[in-house]
């Protein structure tokens, strides 16, 4: 019988060998239980709502929706769940654009272990946990509340930003279609829209400016 007041954990990253690697660590603790794996952003949101977890652990740079987008979908849509990001990501941009997403702790990636468990335990228990590089980057934003963070998505609305991550991963109009469960003419005015909003021509300019913005590996 496992501990029915586990911690219900879904594990987010596209490397199998890391997500493997820590459902490992965290299915070692009889309080912790994971109910999920997701390997892209949109199966995360997906599988988040299907099993409901406490906690999810979820990495930046993914395939089909980017983290800082899956948090903010998950604030949306599944309130009741705390965000850990963990992430090899220590620049200020991402920290605080996760934070005004709603994640509730960010860890980078060379962290301990005993700092995951301890960061998890901070996110049961309602409290925030964020590793010492982010805990800078906020006190540093507090003490300069001026200073502006930019949407990397600009005015891309949710399923734009999907097309936006399908284009850049190489599909054409037709897969997209297929992907999202779209007609092809649907599809082809979202592709239109994404790199018009975006401000460039091709798909090589959109690989260039998701590169850049850190919204790809």
């Amino acid at each position: 019988m496992g501990n029915p007041a586990a911690v219900r954990i879904l594990v987010a990253d596209d490397h199998t060998l890391v997500r493997e690697s820590l459902v490992n660590l965290l299915q070692g603790s009889a309080d912790l239980k994971v109910v999920a794996q997701a390997s892209d952003g949109l199966e995360t949101i997906e599988k988040a709502l299907a099993t409901r977890p406490d906690i999810v652990i979820t990495d930046i740079s993914m395939p089909h929706l980017n983290g800082i987008e899956v948090v903010r979908r998950l604030r949306e849509s599944l309130p009741e769940a705390r965000v850990l990001v963990l992430t090899m990501h220590s620049e200020d941009e991402y920290v605080l654009q996760l934070v005004r997403a709603g994640a509730s702790g960010y860890l980078v990636k060379d962290s301990a272990a005993s700092e995951l468990l301890a960061a998890i335990q901070c996110l049961r228990d309602g409290r925030g946990y964020f590793g010492p590089q982010a805990a800078r980057i906020l006190a540093e934003q507090l003490q300069n509340p001026e200073r502006q963070v930019d949407d990397p998505y600009g005015r891309l609305t949710p399923r734009e930003r999907e097309v936006f991550h399908l284009i850049a991963e190489g599909m054409t109009t037709k897969e997209i279609a297929r992907a999202l469960d779209i007609s092809a003419k649907t599809a082809e005015n979202h592709r239109a829209r994404v790199l018009d909003k975006v401000g460039v021509r091709n798909t090589a300019e959109l690989v260039r400016f998701a590169l850049r913005k850190g919204l790809l590996d």
